[in-house]
């Protein structure tokens, strides 16, 4: 999986990595691992520059480096507040750039995504990976699934993207083939922010709308998400548009009154103790952002998720 240039030969470019895909810096200025297997990491980060899946907007496919980017404006901080150690004190992260796939052939992305995670998992790591559409996460659940068995999702988005009647291909129907798949304890899974219309009766995973989390706030949040999860290993999959666009503008699809970037960020960082295995971060596209303020919120976010991984192995030391 190797972030470098595609090699030319005369005036043919290898497509193994579409030009839009190319690192331009690595996520916090983690080091870039090429071999994962003999990595020391705990995590590995990844970018899949993939946005073929979008039914609104497209350029979620620049999301990865944007996120990249804008998390230069965090690193100066040593400490992440409101933490009391810095984040390497417990925890190793490398980033191993972007996934490789044929533009215009969805199919080289899936297997070389789900190859590209289990590779990660197998080695013994955990994977935090930005997005691209929310279709990422289909491939990703089935390395997963593979690994640790049906997972408890944890959904943070203004869509359930459950929907069945999309194409092979859609960012809107990864839940309703994962749960097809047997992919997710559904049991065990819960949804926030949603404020798209979906089919209630017979719905799989227990919602947390985003009025109610309005009206109720991050601490009643956690309370349903640990009685859901309990024990079981849990997934967290993050759409950037389960925030309100004030907040985060640059998304394909945007819906008003979501949640505050102050909530998501108490939620997320309110998962301490809980058994997280692994987080996407998607649809941010920069296309529409404003001052790179979605991307710093992305950032922001998996920032914080790895400060809880961190919190969790110093809490088993």
């Amino acid at each position: 999986m190797s972030a470098t240039a595609p090699q030319h030969t005369g005036s043919v470019a290898n497509a193994d990595l579409p030009l839009y895909g190319e690192l331009g810096m690595t996520f916090m200025q983690f080091p870039l691992v090429r071999d994962i297997q003999a990595s020391l990491a705990d995590v590995v980060v990844s970018g899949v520059p993939f946005d073929m899946a979008t039914s609104g907007r497209p350029g979620s496919r620049l999301g990865p480096q944007a996120i990249r980017q804008a998390s230069a404006n965090l690193i100066w901080e040593g400490a992440r507040w409101p933490w009391k150690f810095a984040l390497d004190d417990h925890l190793t992260v490398t980033d191993s750039g972007n996934v490789r796939f044929k533009h215009g052939e969805p199919q080289t992305m899936v297997d070389g995504l789900e190859a590209h995670i289990g590779a990660i998992l197998n080695a013994g790591k955990s994977a935090l990976t930005f997005g691209g559409d929310h279709f990422i996460s289909l491939p990703i659940l089935r390395a997963y699934a593979k690994k640790h068995g049906p997972l408890a999702i944890v959904h943070v988005d203004a869509h359930t993207d459950t929907y069945s009647g999309g194409s092979q291909y859609d960012h809107g129907t990864i839940f309703h083939h994962a749960v097809e798949e047997g992919l997710i304890d559904t049991e065990h899974s819960i949804q926030i922010g949603i404020r798209t219309a979906y089919t209630y009766e017979g719905h799989p995973f227990e919602v947390l709308d985003a009025a109610w989390v309005g009206d109720n706030g991050p601490q009643a949040v956690l309370e349903k998400i640990r009685a859901r999860v309990g024990d079981k290993p849990v997934y967290l999959s993050f759409d950037i548009d389960g925030i309100d666009p004030a907040f985060a503008p640059g998304t394909g699809t945007p819906v008003a009154a979501g949640i505050s970037i102050d909530c998501a960020l108490k939620i997320v960082r309110g998962l301490q103790g809980v058994d997280l295995v692994g987080m996407d971060l998607v649809e941010v596209a920069p296309a529409y952002d404003h001052a790179e303020i979605t991307a710093l919120a992305a950032a922001t976010l998996a920032l914080e998720y790895l400060y809880v991984l961190a919190a969790n192995k110093q809490a088993k030391a």
